[in-house]
C-alpha cells in the first residue's frame, strides 16, 4: 500500500483526535479535589464536632438497594414491585420510631458504584466523566469519614466489594479486612456469603469483636441479580429474603452503643442496570437504627419545611426524601468526628432533634454550615476558583443571612444556605472552558472541510501520488508554522480571560492542527455537491440541537436509511435492461426488509416511556431474550454462512480461502457464539435446575469460538488471502486431432479484490458476534445481509449507469458491454472503474448506527451491557473484560466502517485501466487502493459531521437542563464512534486492502489500478 496514497487517512484521524481532545478537555473537565482536611481550631467560637452519641457504627451497603426494595411493613399491593421487598423488622420500625428512620435518598449521577462510594465517604459530588473510572478507580485523596476515623485512631473493619480497597488501599485494620471480587455479575452469592461469614463473628464473641470502631460491609448480590436477570426475577426475591435474614441477625447482635446504617449506594432501572440518572437509578433506600440511644425524641416538633418528601415512581404516597450525601455530616457528628472538608451534604434533622426546640440540631447545622463555607472559600482560592466568581456574591449573602438571623429564622436560613451551596456547585461543576471548547470546535469544523476536500480531490485519479506527496509537504510545513505562531501567541493570550486555563501544549496542538487543516482546505477546496445523502446528513446533524430528537434518534435513523434508497429506485426505472432493473429492485427490497426487521429490536431510554416497548429482552424488567429469539438463534447462525457463500458464488469467488473459511471456521464460530448465549440463558434461568452451573462449559465454548475466528481465521487469511481457483483445460485449436491448446480459467477473477476482503471482514464479524446477545445477533445477521445487498445493489447501479453513459458516447461499445453482461449469467461486473459516490457510503454509515441501536444500545450509560465483560472469563480480567464490553458496545460501528472499502473492491477485476476506465498497458496508481481510500474518507466525513452537530449542541446548550442527561452522552458516544470509524478505515485500508492487493499483484505479476 503506497503511503503517498493512504497517508491522508492517518492525518484525518490525528486531526479528529486533536479536535476531540481539545473540546472534551474544555467541556468535561473533572472537579478539583482539595486535599485539605477538617481540623479542630480551639480558637473558633464554633466547635468542629459534637459529643458522640455512639461509640461504634456499622455501615451495611446493599449495592443497588432501590428505595422500593426496602420497607418497614409489607408493601402496598398496588406497588409494581410488591413481591420484591426487604421488610425491616416490624418491632424496630413501628414500636421504636425514635430509634429507627427510613429514608428515600437521592444518589447523584453517574450512579456507578465507585462514584457513589466516593460520595458516601466524602460528601462531595461526582462529575460526568467520573463514570469512566468505574473499571479502574484511583485512591481518594480528599478528606473523608475514613480519613477522619483514622485521624481519631479508630480501627476500621471491612468486608465485601473490593472497590473499597481501590480507593482506600491502606485504611482498614489487619485481620479484619476481607475484600471480594466486585465485577463478576454472574456470581450472585460469593460476595454476600463472604460478607456474612466475616461480619457476624465481629458482632459476637470472636477474638476480633472488640478490635474495630467502624465496620463496613458491602453486599453485591442484589446488584448482580439485577444486572444478570432483572429485578423481577425469582432470584431477586431469594436474595432479598437473604438480606432480611442478615439484617435481623445483625440487629440481634448489636450492642446499645453501636449505630446501624443500611443503605443502597444507588438504585437500578426496570431492567436491573444503573449508571445514569433516571428516577429509579438515583433513588436508593437508607435505614438508620440505634438499639440503645434514641436518635430523636421530639420528631413531631421538626418543622415541615425542613422535611422534604418525594413520591417514588409507581407509588402513590410521598416518602421522606434526603440527599444521599447528607449521611456524611450526620454520621460524622453522631460519632464525634469533624465533618470531612469537601462535604456538601446537610445534617438530617430526624437524627438530632432531641429536645423540644431542636438545639442539638441547630448546633449540628451551625457546624455544618461553617464547614461548607470554609470549603467554598478554599475552593474559590484554588486554581479552579474562578468558576465560583459569578455565584460568590449570592453565596456570601446567603451565609451572612445565617449569621445575622436568630432562633427559628436562623435554622431555616442555615438550611437554605447549605442547599443553595449544593445546587450552586451542581450547576457549576461542569467546569466549562469556553476557550478550549472553541479550539476543539474549530478543529472539528476544519476536519470536516479538510476531509470533504480530500474526498472531492480523490475523484481525480491522474496525478494523485504527486498531488498527495506535495500536500504532505505543505501540511508538515504548515503544522510547524502554526506551532511556532501558537507558541509566540501563548503568553500575550493569557491577558484575556477566554484563554486562561489553557496550557501551552494545548495552544501548540491547536496551532498545528488548525494551520495544517487550512493548508489542506487551500489545496483541496471542499466544493459543495448536493445529493440526497448530504441533505439527510445535514438534517441529521442539525437535529442534535433538539433534545426530543436525540431521545428518538434510534427511530429516525431507519427513516434516513430507507430514504437513502431513493436514488436506487430512480436508477431502477431508467435501467437499460430488464435484468438490471430486476436486480436493482430485488436488492433494494432485500435491503429495506432487513432494515425494517432490524428495527423490531429495541431498548428504551427513560425519556421514551411510555411510548416505547422493550423488545430486545423478553420484558422491560428481565434480562433474558424473547422466546422467539431463542427459537431463531440457531437457524440464524446457520443461514448466514450459506448466504455469504451464495453471494460469493455469483462471481465464482467461493473458491480458495472461501472454500475453507466459510464452512470450517466461520460457520462453527458463529454457532459457538450463539451456543454461548443460549447456555448463558439456560444457566441464568435455571432451566436445568438451580444446582446446575454451566460457567465452565460457557467459557470453553466462548474461547473455542473466539480462537477459531480470530486465530485460525486470521492466520489462514494472512497466508492465503485470495478466493481464486485456477483451472486448466485443453480446447480445440484447429481441425486436426492434435490441434489443441491449453486454456487457463481463473474462477473468481471478476471479484478478485472484493471476495478476500469480505473474508477479512467476516473475521471481525465473528468476534463481534460472540460479544453480542441473542437478540442482537439476529439484528447483526440482518445487518450483514443488508450489507451484501447494498454491495450488489451498488454494483448493479454502476453497471446501469455505465451502459447509459456508453450509449451517449459510443453505442457500439455499449452494445458490447450489454452483451458481456448478459453472457455473465452470474452477474459479473463491467470492467469500467466507477468512482465511489457519497450516496453509496452514506447507507453504510447509517447502517452502522442502526445496528448499534438494534443490538441493544442507546447513547446512555445505563444501556451498556456489562455482562459481556464475562464472556471469556468468570471474573474481571484486564484488559480483556473492558475490551469485550467495548467490542459489544461499539463493535457494530467499527464493523460497518470496516466494510466501507468493499465499495471500491466489490466486483472489480484485476485489469489495468486508464483514467477514462479503458484497458491500458500501464498505470501509475493502483486505483482500487485509491478507491478504498476515497470510500474511507467519505465514511470519516459522515461521522465527523455528526460529531460536529452533537458537539455544537452540547456547547450551545451547556446550561440546558438536559445537558448531562442527553447532549453530553450523545457527544461522548459520537466522539467514540468517530474514533472507531477512523481506526476501522485505517485498519481496513492499510491491512485488509493492502494485503489483498499485494497478493493479487504478485499472483498476476503485474501492477493494477
Amino acid at each position: 500500500m503506497s503511503l503517498r496514497t493512504s497517508w491522508v487517512l492517518l492525518y484525518l484521524t490525528l486531526l479528529h483526535l486533536s479536535g476531540i481532545y481539545l473540546f472534551t478537555r474544555g467541556f468535561l473537565l473533572s472537579r478539583l479535589s482539595l486535599a485539605s482536611t477538617t481540623t479542630c481550631d480551639p480558637a473558633s467560637h464554633i466547635p468542629c464536632t459534637l459529643p458522640p452519641t455512639h461509640k461504634r457504627a456499622v455501615l451495611l451497603v446493599v449495592d443497588a438497594l432501590r428505595f422500593d426494595f426496602i420497607s418497614p411493613h409489607p408493601p402496598e399491593p398496588h406497588s409494581p414491585y410488591h413481591h420484591n421487598v426487604i421488610t425491616l423488622p416490624r418491632e424496630l420500625t413501628l414500636k421504636h420510631p425514635r430509634n429507627s428512620f427510613l429514608f428515600n435518598t437521592h444518589a447523584d449521577p453517574p450512579t456507578a458504584t465507585l462514584q457513589r462510594i466516593k460520595g458516601l465517604v466524602t460528601g462531595s459530588l461526582p462529575t460526568f466523566v467520573d463514570a469512566g473510572h468505574n473499571f479502574g478507580g484511583s485512591s481518594i485523596m480528599e478528606d473523608s469519614i475514613v480519613q477522619q476515623l483514622r485521624a481519631a485512631n479508630k480501627s476500621i473493619a471491612f468486608m465485601g466489594d473490593d472497590t473499597w480497597m481501590t480507593v482506600f488501599p491502606d485504611s482498614f485494620g489487619p485481620n479484619i479486612t476481607h475484600p471480594f471480587d466486585s465485577f463478576n455479575v454472574e456470581d450472585l452469592h460469593t460476595v454476600d456469603n463472604g460478607v456474612i461469614y466475616n461480619l457476624l463473628p465481629l458482632l459476637s464473641d470472636s477474638p476480633h469483636a472488640k478490635s474495630w470502631d467502624f465496620l463496613i460491609g458491602h453486599f453485591l448480590g442484589v446488584d448482580h441479580v439485577g444486572h444478570r436477570v432483572g429485578p423481577d426475577h425469582p432470584s431477586m426475591k431469594a436474595k432479598q429474603e437473604q438480606m432480611n435474614d442478615v439484617f435481623q441477625r445483625v440487629v440481634d447482635l448489636l450492642d446499645k452503643d453501636t449505630l446501624l446504617i443500611v443503605l443502597g449506594d444507588h438504585g437500578m432501572d426496570r431492567r436491573g442496570d444503573h449508571g445514569g440518572d433516571s428516577d429509579l437509578e438515583v433513588s436508593a433506600g437508607m435505614w438508620v437504627y440505634s438499639k440503645g440511644h434514641a436518635l430523636s425524641v421530639y420528631t413531631e416538633r421538626i418543622p415541615v419545611s425542613v422535611q422534604q418528601t418525594a413520591t417514588f415512581p409507581g407509588e402513590t404516597l410521598p416518602h421522606r426524601w434526603i440527599q444521599q450525601i447528607d449521611l456524611v455530616p450526620t454520621l460524622s457528628l453522631l460519632l464525634g468526628l469533624p465533618i470531612p472538608f469537601n462535604n456538601l451534604g446537610t445534617v438530617i434533622p430526624e437524627l438530632f432533634w432531641r429536645d423540644k426546640n431542636g438545639k442539638d440540631y441547630a448546633k449540628a447545622l451551625e457546624i455544618n454550615a461553617k464547614q461548607v463555607n470554609d470549603y467554598l472559600a478554599a475552593y474559590r482560592a484554588s486554581g479552579s476558583g474562578s468558576e465560583l466568581d459569578a455565584a460568590w456574591v449570592p453565596l456570601q449573602a446567603s451565609y451572612a443571612k445565617v449569621q445575622e438571623s436568630h432562633a427559628g429564622a436562623k435554622l431555616q436560613a442555615t438550611i437554605e444556605y447549605t442547599r443553595f451551596a449544593l445546587e450552586t456547585c451542581r450547576s457549576l461543576w461542569a467546569q466549562f472552558n469556553v476557550g478550549l471548547m472553541g479550539f476543539g470546535l474549530t478543529t472539528l469544523f476544519l476536519g470536516v472541510f479538510a476531509g470533504w476536500g480530500i474526498y472531492i480531490r480523490s475523484a481525480e485519479l491522474v496525478g494523485w501520488d504527486t498531488w498527495a506527496a506535495a500536500l504532505g509537504t505543505k501540511v508538515a510545513l504548515s503544522a510547524a508554522a502554526g506551532t511556532g505562531v501558537a507558541g509566540v501567541a501563548y503568553m500575550p493570550s493569557q491577558a484575556f480571560a477566554l484563554f486562561r486555563g489553557i496550557s501551552i501544549l494545548q495552544f501548540l496542538l491547536f496551532g498545528a492542527s488548525a494551520s495544517s487543516a487550512l493548508a489542506v482546505v487551500a489545496a483541496a477546496p471542499p466544493k459543495i455537491q448536493f445529493s440526497w445523502s448530504t441533505l439527510t446528513l445535514v438534517l441529521h446533524s442539525l437535529a442534535f440541537l433538539s433534545n426530543s430528537y436525540t431521545f428518538w434518534e434510534d427511530r429516525a435513523v431507519p427513516f434516513f436509511l430507507l430514504t437513502s434508497l431513493v436514488p436506487a429506485l430512480l436508477t431502477a426505472f431508467s435501467a437499460p435492461t430488464a435484468r438490471l432493473r430486476h436486480r436493482i429492485l430485488f436488492f433494494t427490497t432485500t435491503f429495506a426488509v432487513c432494515v425494517r426487521l432490524m428495527a423490531m429490536s429495541s431498548v428504551c431510554r427513560e425519556e421514551q416511556q411510555p411510548w416505547c416497548s422493550v423488545t430486545f429482552f423478553a420484558g422491560a424488567t428481565v434480562a433474558e431474550p424473547p422466546k422467539l429469539v431463542i427459537a431463531l438463534a440457531i437457524p440464524t447462525c446457520l443461514v448466514l454462512p450459506y448466504i455469504a457463500k451464495r453471494l460469493l458464488s455469483i462471481s465464482k469467488s467461493d473458491n480458495g480461502i472461501a472454500a475453507i473459511f466459510i464452512p470450517y471456521i466461520f460457520a462453527p464460530s458463529l454457532l459457538g457464539g450463539t451456543a454461548y448465549w443460549l447456555l448463558e440463558w439456560v444457566d441464568s434461568s435455571h432451566v436445568l435446575g438451580a444446582g446446575v452451573d454451566l460457567r465452565l462449559a460457557r467459557t470453553l465454548v466462548a474461547w473455542c469460538a473466539m480462537c477459531a475466528i480470530v486465530v485460525a481465521g486470521g492466520v489462514l487469511w494472512t497466508l492465503v488471502p485470495v478466493c481464486l481457483q485456477i483451472v486448466t483445460e485443453r480446447v480445440p485449436n484447429g481441425p486436426g486431432e492434435h490441434d489443441h491448446k491449453t486454456q487457463v480459467i481463473v474462477l473468481g477473477f471478476a471479484n478478485a479484490f472484493g471476495s478476500p476482503y469480505f473474508i477479512f471482514w467476516c473475521i471481525a464479524f465473528g468476534a463481534v458476534w460472540l460479544t453480542t446477545q441473542l437478540t442482537g445477533q439476529i439484528a447483526l445477521g440482518l445487518a450483514s445481509v443488508a450489507l451484501l445487498a447494498h454491495l450488489e445493489l451498488v454494483d448493479s447501479m454502476r453497471d446501469a449507469t455505465a451502459v447509459l453513459d456508453a450509449f451517449e458516447t459510443n453505442p457500439t461499445a455499449a452494445l458490447e458491454l450489454l452483451q458481456s453482461q448478459s453472457d455473465a449469467a452470474s452477474g459479473a461486473p463491467s470492467t469500467i472503474l466507477s468512482k465511489v459516490k457519497f450516496d453509496e457510503v452514506a447507507p453504510l454509515a447509517l447502517l452502522a448506527l442502526h445496528t448499534f441501536y438494534t443490538t441493544g444500545h442507546q447513547s446512555t450509560l445505563s444501556s451498556i451491557q456489562w455482562k459481556t465483560a464475562f464472556v471469556l472469563t468468570s471474573t474481571v480480567t484486564y484488559p480483556l473484560s473492558p475490551l469485550l464490553v467495548a467490542l459489544n458496545n461499539f463493535g457494530p460501528v467499527f464493523l460497518f466502517a470496516l466494510a466501507v472499502p468493499l465499495l471500491a473492491l466489490w466486483n472489480v477485476a484485476p485489469v489495468r485501466l486508464t483514467s477514462s476506465g479503458q484497458p491500458a498497458p500501464s498505470s501509475p496508481v493502483p486505483a482500487v487502493m485509491l478507491g478504498a481510500v476515497r470510500a474511507g474518507v467519505g465514511a470519516m466525513a459522515y461521522f465527523s459531521v455528526l460529531l460536529v452537530g452533537s458537539a455544537v449542541s452540547a456547547a450551545w446548550l451547556r446550561r440546558h437542563l438536559m445537558v448531562w442527561k442527553v447532549f453530553a452522552p450523545r457527544y461522548m458516544f459520537g466522539a467514540a464512534e468517530l474514533v472507531l470509524v477512523d481506526l476501522a478505515v485505517l485498519f481496513g485500508v492499510l491491512v485488509g486492502v493492502g494485503r489483498v492487493t499485494t497478493r493479487i499483484r504478485n499472483m498476476f505479476q503485474e501492477k493494477i489500478r
